[in-house]
């Protein structure tokens, strides 16, 4: 029975189907392996079954003697891998795209109606105890409904946001994507980042983290943004300058939502005393059925690798 170790402790579902067909262990903690501890996994064990903060770099795959041979990753994202290394090293590795679109573009839904209507605020105020009861221009918000929102990255995620954007709220879509997209409803795409967050009263980013999209929404970007705009960030904290973006924050003239960060699990302190950003620990697949549904799509991979048979969802393969 070939060894399987899952860096975390996944959902119960996964964890009984893999020690179903695997000897499995369970590294039980929340943070993720070091370059050391992922250099030591790839050396220990047949195949690995990881997620965002599992340090796999080049470094990692460089050790000598491994015997790992499969890289499951839980999650669409996978900017924690060095793929090219891996492919290097003749180490399969996959995702786990598509199950978790829709959880991530309802989340999408929620941080923008959160820092529009300022409920993230609202909900401090309550609990603070300095609510004094309503009135007419208390913690006024701004609309959702009929607004202009500009997705940067239409892949699947981005198009899940746009739909819900104008079909459930009646939004102008445009879109910035590096490479001609063609959509199945109503939207236009735009040329550049900077015309795109000039002309959008919401911005959402979508794209996946790290290589050439590393900081893509910099500074000079952040500065084409209109006074009162709302910007959310679903995609990986590296995308956004996050040092930009809070001295824009500071200044008062956007609003943000954001469900990633640039270092996580450690959020800047000056994040965390602005008002006008609401802040959410990375949840954005962070239902259960999603999660039971990435973890056996992560399996399926393993299992493909084990059996020989291709990869349904690779990303590189021997």
């Amino acid at each position: 029975m070939k060894t399987l170790l899952l860096t975390r402790r996944f959902p119960d579902a996964t964890i009984a189907a893999a020690q179903a067909l695997f000897d499995v262990t369970i590294r039980d903690r929340t943070d993720g392996l070091s370059v050391e501890d992922a250099a030591t996994a790839l050396q220990s064990f047949d195949a690995i079954l990881c997620t965002l903060g599992d340090r796999f770099s080049d470094m990692a795959f460089a050790v000598p003697d491994k015997r790992c041979g499969m890289i499951g990753s839980f999650g669409v994202g996978f900017n924690h891998i060095d793929v090219a290394a891996a492919q290097a090293a003749g180490i399969h590795v996959s995702n786990t795209p598509d199950v978790l679109t829709d959880a991530t573009a309802d989340l999408a839904m929620t941080l923008i109606l959160m820092t529009a209507r300022r409920a993230g605020e609202g909900e401090r105020l309550v609990r603070s105890g300095g609510w004094d009861g309503w009135h007419p221009t208390q913690m006024l918000g701004t609309h959702v409904t009929g607004k202009r929102i500009g997705i940067i990255g239409m892949g699947r995620i981005g198009q899940a946001v746009a739909r819900r954007a104008h079909f459930g709220f009646g939004m102008k879509v445009i879109y910035f994507n590096r490479s001609p997209k063609d959509v199945d409803f109503p939207a236009r795409q735009v040329d550049d980042l900077h015309g795109l967050m000039s002309q959008a009263d919401i911005v959402v980013v979508t794209v996946p983290g790290g290589g050439a999209n590393t900081h893509l929404v910099d500074a000079a970007a952040l500065g084409q943004m209109t006074d009162g705009a709302v910007f959310v960030n679903i995609a990986r904290g590296d995308v956004v300058d996050e040092a930009a973006m809070i001295a824009e924050l500071a200044r008062g003239r956007i609003s943000a939502g954001l469900d990633v960060y640039d270092k996580e699990p450690m959020v800047p302190d000056a994040l965390k005393v602005l008002e006008n950003v609401v802040l959410l620990p990375h949840l954005g697949s962070a239902a259960l059925e999603t999660r039971e549904a990435m973890g056996q799509m992560a399996l399926d991979n393993i299992v493909a690798w084990a059996e020989g048979r291709p990869l349904p969802q690779a990303l590189w393969t021997v």
